[in-house]
């Protein structure tokens, strides 16, 4: 096994463990581990609300889940001899939940999702489905089951959602001043446009005194994706995968966490994935004066893990960017063309017994594909989203006798 350089107690919460790690991006965040170009090693992590959601048949947690918290993330690990400008090459080894133990912290033998209230987080379909819902799965080595949604069976895509490089003082800045200029286009807006800086809940590392509360104060939240990698959930990014992350500060500090036991593309319900704590292995390198070399300013470049579900048959749900709902048309816009593809797939699994709020965790748990189909002719986008067939236990195709509904009981609601 790989050297631990970041270790959790999965009873404790985040800012309780014998080295915290931190829930908000700044440059000072001070490096919790070195490494070496060449490293292999392991960094242990909890679940990115800190373990707030319970094994239970309740989705009260999930209605009043401290979203100030999020994400708890391990780190920063420094690279020797990483300086900005470089790539920093990170292998993804091996992953997985809690190894060897059963408990009340998600990851220890058992995952959630949720469906997030539209007043606390929200999610992609949250104007349809705007309460909070979740479903617990059960792990049995590769697969994932739940009594909230009788009838599946699926084989997970273990993936971190998020992992990323810390930013340099300059690039923060731009992020805060950028977001705050578009939450003020709307500052009442439900759910809100952006996340500012918030110093309630922040964990920041080992630092202490002035420069804790210059972190807290200044740190960008963790909830998007940006420049330096962040909160990507892509389910392809599983064990094989090569990320290139763009290097802000010296020593790179790479943190992350979020980790899924499997998602759907675009995890939809916000809180879409099987989420879990667990570990993840890698091995790091360097590629000096890389961002120059490759072009690579705005974004990491990434190598697709090369271990997934092997479906075979899909059934394909197709939306266009109209809202079916007011009769209206937008312009190639793929967000209102896959929302619609989404929601055409939660009223066909409906006819076959599911609630609304069933398909819709499911559609964010299961290894679905979602794809940008048509981006050019005006003036519909087209959206789709590939079902695996086989990860029911029923036919859910169409057939001449029509779908064969029956009771799959429910998922978690809020009392």
């Amino acid at each position: 096994m790989p050297k631990v350089v970041f270790k959790i107690d999965q009873s404790k919460p985040m800012r309780d463990q014998e080295v915290p790690g931190h829930n908000r991006w700044h440059p000072d965040i001070p490096v919790a581990e070195m490494v070496r170009p060449g490293d292999e090693f392991r960094m242990e992590c909890r679940e990115w609300t800190d373990a707030q959601i319970g094994d239970n048949d309740s989705a009260n947690d999930v209605r009043d889940v401290d979203l100030t918290v999020a994400h708890v993330l391990s780190g920063p690990i420094g690279v020797e001899g990483a300086e900005p400008g470089d790539l920093l090459v990170v292998d993804i080894l091996d992953l997985g939940p809690v190894p060897q133990q059963v408990g009340e912290a998600p990851g220890q033998g058992w995952g959630y999702t949720g469906v997030f209230a539209k007043a606390n987080g929200g999610g992609f379909l949250t104007d349809y489905f705007p309460d909070a819902y979740k479903a617990i799965w059960d792990f049995h080595g590769q697969v994932a089951t739940s009594r909230h949604l009788p009838g599946v069976r699926f084989t997970g895509i273990t993936h971190p959602g998020l992992f990323g490089t810390a930013p340099s003082a300059d690039l923060l800045g731009s992020w805060n001043r950028r977001e705050q200029t578009l939450i003020d286009t709307d500052p009442q807006r439900v759910p809100p446009l952006g996340l500012p800086p918030l110093t309630d809940n922040a964990v920041t590392g080992t630092a202490t005194g002035d420069v804790a509360q210059r972190i807290a104060a200044e740190g960008a939240r963790t909830v998007p994706a940006r420049e330096n990698g962040g909160n990507h959930d892509i389910k392809n990014f599983t064990r094989g995968a090569r990320v290139f992350y763009p290097v802000h500060v010296p020593d790179a500090k790479l943190s992350g966490g979020d980790l899924h036991f499997s998602q759907g593309d675009g995890e939809i319900t916000f809180c879409g994935a099987i989420e879990m704590g667990g570990y993840i292995d890698f091995h790091v390198d360097l590629i000096k004066g890389g961002m120059e070399k490759y072009g690579v300013t705005t974004n990491p470049l990434f190598m697709p893990g090369n271990v997934e579900p092997r479906y075979s048959e899909f059934l394909s749900f197709i939306g266009i960017s109209v809202d079916h709902d007011t009769d209206t048309n937008y312009y190639l816009d793929a967000t209102v063309a896959y929302r619609r593809a989404c929601l055409n797939a939660v009223e066909y699994l409906k006819r076959w017994g599911y609630s609304g709020e069933q398909a819709y965790l499911l559609l964010g748990a299961a290894p679905i594909e979602g794809r940008v189909s048509g981006i050019v002719d005006i003036p519909n986008a087209c959206c789709s989203l590939y079902l695996p067939t086989a990860i029911f236990d029923f036919d859910v195709r169409p057939n001449a006798k029509g779908p064969a509904s029956q009771d799959r009981g429910q998922c978690a609601v809020t009392s």
